[in-house]
């Protein structure tokens, strides 16, 4: 029981209705703030270049020879966890190489396409413009 079924017990009185939240509920994030972020074309202050050239002045060998024998390092202590997460950083940026798009249409196959697409596209313009 809560205090106010319990005043309305004791007094007879009606209870009165629970109060209204002051502050409206927040619904995002807040919108633009003036003077909030990075200002339009402000360039990076770190770059992948100038750390690229930080590995090599401090160890005075480029990244990938870094990385590499940090890789063999993790196999030869069999830290399994470590090996692992390198194979995965460097699939990611291997895979990117070995991807590729193989076109078996033929050249006839393709005009069609490019046909019809201009075709589409010409349809789209003309009723965009109604």
């Amino acid at each position: 029981m809560n205090s106010n079924s319990i005043e309305t017990e004791v007094l007879g009185a009606t209870p009165a209705a629970p109060s209204e939240p002051s502050a409206p509920k927040k619904t995002g994030w807040g919108g633009k703030r003036e003077g909030a972020g990075r200002p339009l074309g402000r360039k990076d202050q770190l770059t992948v270049g100038k750390l690229l050239d930080e590995v090599y002045k401090q160890t005075g060998r480029d990244y990938h020879e870094v990385l590499v024998e940090d890789f063999v390092r993790a196999r030869q202590d069999d830290d399994k966890p470590m090996v692992t997460k390198y194979h995965q950083l460097i699939l990611s940026k291997v895979m990117n190489t070995l991807a590729r798009v193989e076109v078996t249409d033929s050249e006839d196959a393709i005009e069609a396409k490019k046909t019809a697409f201009a075709a589409a596209l010409a349809e789209l313009m003309a009723k965009s413009e109604e």
